[in-house]
């Protein structure tokens, strides 16, 4: 079984993704462990990304889906794979096309969590990081005990940058303008099923396994 979990920044994906790893014995595949797990590695194609990773640009498609081809022939890949926060655009969806026609697989489900994006900016700015130990919580959800302090360590808690207001919005701008197309593209091969995400994660799993037991049946 292989699915590709899509959905803007703050929809879930981890957390379904941690469940259905567990439930299904899958092997799971997030964009950013595997580019630095081959950078660590030492790969050619590992060598190839961290010139790019160390100038702080982006990483090539073709050494993005070379790296995801090796991973997806990986032994633990043999039961079947959770792709996370890849293919990221209609390009790399063809690529990723390719190379599955090529090892002789393809795509069994692509699920996309869908939600509101006022409550993906409350998810999303809402979270505070302690300076000191780097645990986490937030404001609405899991707020410490006393305000701006960690419960743990007693740190000042932090917004980190990329959980600011204005950076959340350029994140799901550009979600919305090369990610959200993708729905379209595996929408006409009917491949997708969309999830509500603004519910409860019990429930939005409930979906996502009934949709997938749907398809393999």
């Amino acid at each position: 079984m292989l699915i590709i979990l899509l959905g803007p920044p703050g929809a879930g994906k981890g957390t379904q993704a941690d469940r259905l790893v567990k439930k299904y014995d899958l092997a799971y595949i997030a964009t950013g462990d595997i580019l630095r797990a081959a950078v660590k590695s030492g790969s050619p194609l590992g060598r190839e990304a961290r010139v790019f990773m160390e100038q702080g640009q982006l990483v090539p498609d073709e050494v993005v889906v070379g790296i995801v081809r090796e991973r997806l022939t990986a032994p633990d890949c043999t039961g079947g794979a959770i792709l996370d926060g890849f293919p990221r655009t209609v390009a790399q969806a063809q690529a990723l096309d390719k190379v599955l026609g090529e090892i002789g697989t393809g795509i069994d489900r692509v699920i996309h969590i869908e939600v509101d994006e006022e409550e993906l900016i409350t998810r999303l700015t809402g979270r505070r990081v302690c300076r000191d130990c780097a645990a986490t919580y937030h404001i609405n959800f899991n707020p410490p005990r006393v305000r701006n302090v960690c419960d743990q360590c007693g740190g000042e808690l932090y917004q980190r940058e990329d959980d600011s207001l204005s950076t959340v919005q350029e994140r799901l701008a550009v979600y919305r303008e090369q990610t959200a197309p993708l729905i379209d593209y595996y929408g006409r091969e009917n491949l997708i099923t969309i999830i509500d995400g603004n519910r409860e994660i019990e429930q939005i799993f409930s979906d996502i396994s009934a949709a997938l037991e749907v398809g393999s049946a």
